[in-house]
């Protein structure tokens, strides 16, 4: 299958990044610094995440946290390469459960998605204080929506994925910021392993924005 192309323009080509223990930040293109929309919703996990690892132990943890980031990267890269049309979009991928997972997600790409604006663009809010990397940008169903791949473990029910929503949210204010183009449709794919049915997860920005708000207010009070 063949995807049409129907990209905008923005006033830079990348912006730049820096990783470190405490997240990331990307630098604007007026020199200020924000911190990744990932960072700030995530640092409420990172107790959590915490006492797991002290639960399952060291080694058990950073096995089970290396297969999920190979393989969510992993299916991120072949979307993205199959998205913009290459012939070899696997390049050679043969890991099992990367390919399950890609089988799972390409039909919904083939059936429901095409006409795509961006994708693994950066974007960033002054207004929101906060940037980050958008999947996809794209009509899904023929609407305009924000797309986010996601990759898991588990089946997960609509009340786990809140920051998944927030996510798409924030890179929807940040379009808007940046561009002026308005998209109310959010949309969030995630494949689960060994189960040949994707999830589909389809929300309007308006029910978001203000969680978004709530939560980067407490990160930049209680982590800034």
């Amino acid at each position: 299958m063949k995807f049409d192309h129907v990209p905008f323009e923005l006033p830079y080509e990348d912006l730049v990044a820096d990783t470190t223990p405490n997240g990331r930040t990307y630098l604007t293109p007026q020199g200020n610094k924000l911190k990744s929309i990932t960072t700030v919703l995530g640092a409420k996990k990172k107790e959590a995440l915490l006492e797991w690892r002290r639960r399952v132990g060291e080694e058990e943890a950073n096995r089970i946290s290396h297969h999920a980031s190979t393989r969510g990267s992993a299916v991120h890269d072949i979307c993205e390469r199959y998205l913009n049309n290459e012939e070899d979009y696997l390049k050679g991928e043969s890991m099992p459960h990367v390919l399950f997972s890609w089988k799972t997600i390409r039909k919904v790409l083939d059936a429901r998605v095409d006409n795509i604006v961006a994708q693994e663009t950066p974007l960033y809010s002054d207004t929101l204080r906060v940037a980050g990397r958008v999947d996809l940008i794209a009509e899904f169903d023929n609407d305009l929506s924000i797309i986010d791949f996601k990759t898991s473990s588990r089946i997960k029910s609509r009340e786990e994925i809140s920051t998944y929503f927030m996510q798409a949210c924030a890179y929807s204010f940040m379009l808007q910021e940046l561009t002026e183009i308005e998209i109310e449709d959010l949309v969030v794919l995630m494949v689960v392993d060994n189960d040949p049915t994707p999830l589909i997860f389809r929300e309007k920005r308006e029910d978001w924005i203000d969680p978004l708000i709530a939560e980067i207010t407490e990160y930049y009070e209680k982590y800034c």
